[in-house]
C-alpha cells in the first residue's frame, strides 16, 4: 500500500518555497493567499485587513576598507548615504563599557557579545548605537557576534528610523579586519543605497462562526526578513493542521484563525490584528499564539562545522496563563524546551506580549531563537519535521484540556 503524503513536510516545503517573506513583498503576499486558500478550503470565512509597512530594496549595501568589502544588512527603517557614501575613522565600541570619548566623524563598530540577537530594540544594541550617535558618530556599523557567525537581521520600529545616521549589520566571520583597522585608527566607507517607503501588507482572520458565545483563537506571523524556514514555517505548519482539526473537535465554540504580516517591525501586524479583527477578550475561551523556533533544528557545534541533528533547538519557549501552567506541562511532556512552561506572570514575549497585554486568558505562547534565527542562512536545512509533528499533537492536547476545563 502507498503511505500517506506527510501534509506536515509539504506544508513545510510548501512555505519555504515562497522565498524572501518580507512584509508586503511578493513572498509574504503569495503565502497569505495560499493560506487564506487552505482555510476558504475547510468551510472559514476569510476577512482581511490592510496596513501601511516600511520596505527597503538594496542596491548597495557595503563596509569597505583598503581592498576589504563586506556586505552588511541596512537596519531598517533604513537611513541612507547617499551614493557617495560615508567616510569615517573606525572605532570600536564594546556594549559593556561607557562611550565617554568623542566620535565625531566616526564609523562606530558596535561589536556584540555573544548572544542569540534578535532585535535592535535589545538594551545593548539600542544603547551603544544611540550612544555613539551622540557622541558624534557619522554612521553604525552592528557586530552581530552569535551561533552561527553570520549576519543577524534585526527587528525594528515599524513606524519610524530608530537611529537618524546609516546602520548596517555585519556578520561576525567578516568582521576581523575591520576590528583590526579600528584599532589602528584606519579610515572607511559605509554604503547603504536602495529604494524604500511604504507598502500595504495584510492580516487576515479567518472565521467559523457557529453563533456560540466564545471563541478559540489560534494566530501564527508569517512575514519576516528572509527565507524564515524554521523561524516561521514550523508555526505556519501547525496553525495549518489545527485548522484542519479544529472544527470537528470543537463543536460547541466559535473559530478564529490568524494569521498577520509585519511582525519584523516589532509585532505591528498583531498590534493590528488584536485592535481590529481578534474577537474580543470577554468572548475568548483560549488564545494560542504560534511564533518563532517552535520545531528548527539543532546543530552540534563543539566542533566546526556546525552539523545537523534530526531533533529541535531547546531555545524555544512556551509561556502561558498560570491556571493552565499544569495542562500545559502534560500536553508538552517530553518535547525538550517547550515541556517546562513559563507563567504570564513571570514574563512574555513574542507575539503573546500585545496579546497578554490586551487582557486575553487563559493565553499559551511559543517563541524562541534557534541558531540561524534571522539569518540568510534560515533555509531549508533548518526544517526538521518529527517535532513538527510533537508540537502539533502537543498544541491539540493543550488546547482540548483547556477547552475541557471551561
Amino acid at each position: 500500500m502507498k503511505a500517506a503524503p506527510d501534509t506536515v513536510k509539504q506544508d513545510l516545503e510548501r512555505y519555504v518555497g515562497f522565498g524572501i517573506k518580507a512584509s508586503g513583498g511578493a513572498g509574504d503576499n503569495a503565502c497569505g493567499a495560499w493560506l487564506e486558500a487552505e482555510l476558504s478550503h475547510q468551510g472559514f470565512k476569510i476577512h482581511h485587513q490592510r496596513f501601511s509597512v516600511p520596505y527597503f530594496t538594496t542596491s548597495r549595501a557595503e563596509l569597505i576598507l583598503n581592498s576589504h568589502a563586506a556586505p552588511l544588512i541596512p537596519q531598517g527603517i533604513v537611513v541612507q548615504t547617499g551614493a557617495s557614501g560615508v567616510a569615517g575613522r573606525m572605532i570600536r565600541i564594546d556594549p559593556t563599557l561607557p562611550v565617554d570619548e568623542s566620535l565625531s566623524g566616526t564609523i562606530a563598530l558596535i561589536d556584540l557579545p555573544y548572544s542569540r540577537w534578535v532585535s535592535a530594540l535589545q538594551q545593548p544594541i539600542h544603547d551603544s548605537v544611540r550612544a555613539a550617535i551622540a557622541r558624534g558618530a557619522r554612521a553604525a556599523v552592528i557586530i552581530t557576534n552569535g551561533p552561527t557567525q553570520k549576519a543577524v537581521a534585526l527587528n525594528t520600529d515599524g513606524t519610524k528610523p530608530m537611529f537618524d545616521v546609516p546602520v548596517g549589520v555585519l556578520a561576525p566571520d567578516q568582521a576581523l579586519p575591520f576590528l583590526e583597522g579600528a584599532m589602528h585608527g584606519a579610515s572607511a566607507s559605509l554604503f547603504l543605497t536602495g529604494e524604500g517607503g511604504r507598502r500595504d501588507a495584510f492580516n487576515f482572520v479567518g472565521h467559523l462562526d457557529r453563533g456560540q458565545s466564545q471563541w478559540i483563537i489560534v494566530s501564527t506571523p508569517r512575514s519576516g526578513w528572509f527565507t524564515c524556514a524554521a523561524e516561521r514555517g514550523p508555526g505556519v505548519a501547525i496553525w495549518l493542521a489545527l485548522a484542519r482539526w479544529a472544527p470537528t473537535a470543537f463543536h460547541g465554540y466559535n473559530l478564529a484563525f490568524i494569521c498577520n504580516s509585519a511582525h519584523e517591525y516589532e509585532y505591528l501586524g498583531a498590534d493590528q490584528a488584536i485592535r481590529d479583527i481578534a474577537p474580543k477578550p470577554e468572548a475568548t475561551a483560549v488564545w494560542l499564539a504560534l511564533g518563532a523556533s517552535i520545531a528548527a533544528r539543532d546543530w552540534q557545534s563543539l566542533i566546526p562545522p556546525l552539523l545537523p541533528l534530526p531533533s529541535a533547538d531547546p531555545q524555544r519557549y512556551l509561556v502561558v496563563s498560570p491556571n493552565v501552567k499544569k495542562l500545559a506541562m502534560r500536553a508538552f511532556a517530553g518535547q525538550p524546551g517547550i515541556e517546562s512552561p513559563y507563567t504570564t506572570e513571570r514574563f512574555t514575549a513574542g507575539e503573546l506580549t500585545p496579546i497578554h497585554k490586551a487582557g486575553y486568558k487563559p493565553v499559551a505562547g511559543f517563541f524562541g531563537a534557534h541558531r540561524f534565527l534571522h539569518t540568510q542562512e534560515d533555509d531549508e536545512r533548518c526544517i526538521v519535521v518529527e517535532p513538527t509533528h510533537q508540537a502539533i499533537k502537543g498544541c491539540q492536547r493543550f488546547l482540548q484540556s483547556v477547552i475541557a476545563r471551561t
